[in-house]
């Protein structure tokens, strides 16, 4: 189920600094439960588990297509395979899936954002 606050955590993106207890610290801030990191804001993001992961919960990545060209998902501490459809999906709007685990994902999202690639990540909290 998509979230649908109109208001972002952070208006901008921002590297992840650390990750665990349920959240991420980012920005001198923290937050508890799962983000959606755009390149434009970082986003709360109601998914907690890899089944949950659908177009419907990736409707921000969707909407900014755009100014995306990779989407880092990471599943938390399970290995996913995404289904066929959300892969398609992502790639008819030009959108490059890579799918690991949480930190992973944020090690590469944050190497990515440094080179300023147009990357974002949608990342499940770990405990």
């Amino acid at each position: 189920m998509p979230d649908r606050s109109d208001a972002p955590h952070l208006p901008r993106s921002a590297p992840i600094e650390a990750y665990g207890k349920g959240g991420f610290a980012f920005a001198d801030m923290s937050h508890r439960g799962s983000l959606l990191c755009l390149p434009d804001a970082i986003w709360p993001w109601p998914v907690v588990r890899p089944d949950e992961i659908t177009r419907a919960s990736l409707e921000r990545v969707f909407a900014s297509a755009g100014s995306i060209d990779t989407l880092i998902i990471g599943t938390g501490n399970d290995v996913w395979l995404p289904a066929s459809s959300l892969r398609e999906a992502l790639r008819a709007v030009k959108v490059v899936l890579e799918v690991m685990q949480t930190g992973p994902a944020i090690r590469t999202y944050n190497i990515m954002m440094g080179e300023r690639r147009r990357v974002a990540a949608a990342l499940i909290a770990v405990p």
